[in-house]
């Protein structure tokens, strides 16, 4: 019982600043952090709900990742819930209280993506609150629209980090058999459009192209013959990363250095789950990319791209389930950490079951790492 409570305080009093930056940083240059599925299960609602105020906080969530993210210069998630207000709801129509966007921006996200299966879950409500919500709260965003003339004049969103621009794009496979309410608009992952919107990127001059796909087949860890066929179509068509989700498990990225154009054609074909109450093997746990550019011969080009495994922590707290987002390498040196040993063992599995994987299938993409606890980097 002892070594419980002294668990339970370890969990709440541990610095959550203990991470700085990735090894290789590059003061220099840019740095992009791309992130994978946030989700908002019945659970999480809960678990973030304060039964007094019947408000709504998810800090605590970001609490032990949040270094990692603000070191970035430039965060990108994907945004798998609406945010349609009450009553609130997980799996299989979400909304979200708009706590949770507040959350991604106070833990350095400066970007969210809106286009997935879940978009249209709660009509044009959902669609036009989760705009008008991250709007409100200066979240950049896209993938969803409230008018194809909001569309037309918002697309690519064009974010610019210490004088660099890039240009994001973002396309969903499915809205789950629910139609698109008129006037709104879900970016649909139809290859013509898709090429047009690159061209119409391309003639505005960005210094990188970088498209968020929807897309590939739920709990594979291998992409479909579909996603691999997209990705050679687009970055044939110009665009300069490729970022995927959906699958809610973590699948192979591949960076080809120079093909026969010169061109480096980076693609990650999914990140996993960021974090949800999905806790089967690999859904878990995802992966996030940090991709570092600096200036070559004129223009931006990738000088280092890895991945750093993350994992969702969720014990009972209070008679409460908890959901804490965590940096895996970090705190597979710290089995202390966790109240129930059984739950170091399960973030262990999915260490070894994902970087195995990634080990096998990656091309030119390793692990990379936050810093220590004293501020060395290996």
């Amino acid at each position: 019982m002892i070594r419980k409570l002294l668990n339970l305080l370890l969990l709440i009093t541990i610095p959550a600043t203990v991470f700085g930056q990735f090894e290789g940083t590059d003061t220099s240059g840019v740095s992009l952090l791309f992130i994978g599925d946030i989700m908002g299960h019945d659970e999480q609602i809960w678990s973030a709900e304060d039964r007094q105020t019947h408000t709504y906080s998810y800090d605590d969530v970001f609490q032990y990742i949040k270094p990692v993210i603000s070191d970035a210069d430039l965060a990108i998630a994907n945004f798998e819930v609406t945010l349609a207000g009450p009553p609130y709801s997980g799996y299989p129509q979400f909304s979200s209280p708009a706590a949770l966007a507040a959350a991604c921006r106070n833990a350095g996200i400066d970007c969210l993506v809106t286009a997935n299966n879940h978009a249209a879950d709660k009509g044009k409500r959902g669609i036009d609150g989760t705009i008008a919500r991250l709007d409100s709260l200066g979240i950049q965003h896209t993938g969803t629209f409230v008018s194809s003339a909001a569309r037309d004049s918002l697309t690519p969103l064009i974010l610019v980090k210490k004088g660099w621009k890039f240009a994001v794009l973002n396309y969903t496979f499915s809205t789950n058999g629910i139609t698109v309410p008129s006037p709104c608009i879900v970016n649909m992952l139809e290859k013509e459009v898709v090429a047009n919107d690159i061209a119409k990127a391309k003639n505005l001059k960005p210094d990188a192209v970088i498209l968020f796909l929807h897309w590939g087949t739920e709990y594979d860890t291998v992409p479909s013959a579909a996603q691999r066929s997209l990705a050679a179509f687009f970055l044939d068509r110009g665009a300069d990363i490729i970022i995927g989700s959906h699958p809610h498990v973590v699948q192979r990225m591949e960076w080809v250095r120079g093909d026969s154009s010169g061109k480096d054609k980076p693609v990650f074909y999914s990140l996993g789950n960021f974090v949800s109450n999905q806790r089967r093997s690999g859904t878990d746990g995802g992966a996030m990319v940090r991709i570092t550019m600096r200036e070559e011969n004129g223009r931006l080009a990738i000088a280092d791209a890895g991945y750093c495994l993350t994992w969702v922590y969720a014990p009972i707290v209070n008679y409460r389930k908890k959901f804490y987002i965590l940096p895996c390498e970090e705190y597979a040196k710290m089995p202390g950490f966790f109240a129930n040993p059984a739950d170091y063992q399960k973030m262990n599995n999915f260490i070894r079951g994902t970087g195995s994987m990634l080990r096998r299938q990656n091309i030119n993409v390793g692990e990379i790492f936050p810093a220590s606890v004293n501020g060395s980097n290996r």
